[in-house]
């Protein structure tokens, strides 16, 4: 029986699944490893388990024992992976992509509403008891309905989105590096360029990957293309927000609300996120069900049951 070496905290029925499969070793529900512990704990297994917290890089994966023949992340993002170095060792890694694609669309439409009705101010106003009962011009928010949807990348999750989106007769545009085939572009506008894009949309999706190419895409100069007034809603990557320069947008009304499920250096948040009262903010729950938890350990334990039996896993990145 192949042996996992699982690194990070994960549900019980994740841990049980891959149980099913593989022999365990469960490093527990304590705080992410340290390198040392990894390299302690992998020790005689033929695969670790890691997630996004946890940054495998290309001195750690020097590190690792040669027992070990594949790497699998419990995330659909990769960027804390060295993929270079993991090829140099001989490592087959795994992720965890298109399960997550519902919920984290689901969580798109919750931060937009959120932001859009104030859900902060109003959630504040009752659990500190300062409600004194209804009147016309109480925490006035936005519609969405009918408002032009921008989505910057459009993949898995940013159709999603805008399937979900059209239920509000939200007309959708678009900006990815190429432009998608009719069918799976559902009649929504593409704008070849980001700046174009922007000029249109009054709502703003980011579902864009991270790294070095789009860290601080959405920067001071960006955010001043928007409409006055706009929504904007990051549920990829926080790298991909300038922080000071959405809070200062915030602050001066040019940028009515925001919805954030994904922060630049999580989990110590930019401070004035903390202070305003339009930002709405999850603690990185978008793919937080259930449903979602076991898929992504499913398609891990697939993935790997597939490797070792000579198949082609449809989740291995390298």
């Amino acid at each position: 029986m192949r042996r996992l070496f699982i690194a990070c905290a994960l549900p019980p029925s994740v841990v049980a699944e891959f149980a099913r499969a593989f022999a365990v070793t469960y490093a527990g529900d304590g705080p992410p490893l340290s390198a040392d512990d990894i390299v302690a704990g992998a020790a005689g297994h033929d695969a670790l388990v890691v997630t996004a917290p946890t940054r495998v890089d290309r001195a750690l994966i020097g590190r690792l024992p040669a027992s070990l023949q594949a790497l699998a992340t419990y995330s659909v993002g990769h960027d804390h992976l060295d993929l270079t170095a993991a090829a140099e060792k001989g490592l087959a890694v795994f992720s965890t992509p298109d399960v997550l694609t519902d919920a984290c669309a689901e969580a798109a439409l919750l931060l937009m509403l959120g932001a859009a009705r104030r859900a902060t101010e109003a959630i504040a106003l009752l659990r500190e008891r300062r409600w004194t009962g209804w009147t016309p011009t109480q925490l006035n928010g936005w519609d969405i309905t009918g408002k032009r949807l921008g989505i910057v990348g459009m993949g898995r999750l940013g159709r999603a989105i805008a399937d979900r989106a059209r239920a509000f007769r939200m007309p959708i545009h678009y900006h990815n590096r190429s432009r998608l085939p009719a069918d799976l572009e559902g009649g929504a506008t593409y704008h070849p360029s980001l700046d174009a894009l922007l000029a249109a949309a009054q709502v703003l999706v980011l579902a864009c990957p991270g790294g070095e190419a789009t860290r601080g895409l959405l920067n001071r100069e960006r955010i001043a293309r928007l409409p006055p007034g706009a929504i904007v809603v990051n549920i990829g990557r926080g790298s991909v927000v300038v922080d000071a320069d959405l809070a200062d947008a915030l602050d001066s009304g040019h940028v009515a609300a925001a919805g954030l499920d994904v922060f630049d250096g999580e989990p110590a948040l930019y401070p004035r996120y903390y202070t305003l009262p339009t930002l709405f903010m999850l603690p990185h729950i978008g793919s937080a069900t259930l449903e979602t938890r076991n898929a992504m350990g499913r398609l891990l334990a697939e993935g790997l049951e597939a490797f070792w039996s000579g198949g082609a896993p449809v989740n291995r990145l390298v």
